[in-house]
């Protein structure tokens, strides 16, 4: 049996509208509410902990609902092969 890719995604969301922490506050309750995940959030952006496809497929549900709420948003994401929750850097 194969084991299952863990994840680490770091995402950062910029609405270019006037509004804009409502949208990334309502983003992040959104990727929250999922319960096979974990979520760490910060100032500066969030961390979302997990198995690849679980991670993916809420981000590409995630994202696209905001893309067609607010086309002119910009995410930043950064991915990381392995659960830095679970690990160290050397792993």
């Amino acid at each position: 049996m194969e084991k299952k890719m863990e994840i680490s995604v770091d995402i950062s969301l910029y609405p270019l509208k006037e509004d804009y922490v409502e949208l990334i506050l309502a983003f992040i309750d959104a990727v929250e509410k999922y319960q096979n995940i974990e979520v760490i959030k910060n100032h500066l952006s969030t961390q979302i902990y997990g198995e690849y496809h679980t991670v993916m497929s809420i981000l590409e549900k995630e994202v696209l609902g905001i893309i067609k709420e607010v086309p002119n948003s910009v995410f930043v994401i950064k991915i990381v092969g392995n659960n830095r929750l679970k690990g160290s850097i050397d792993d």
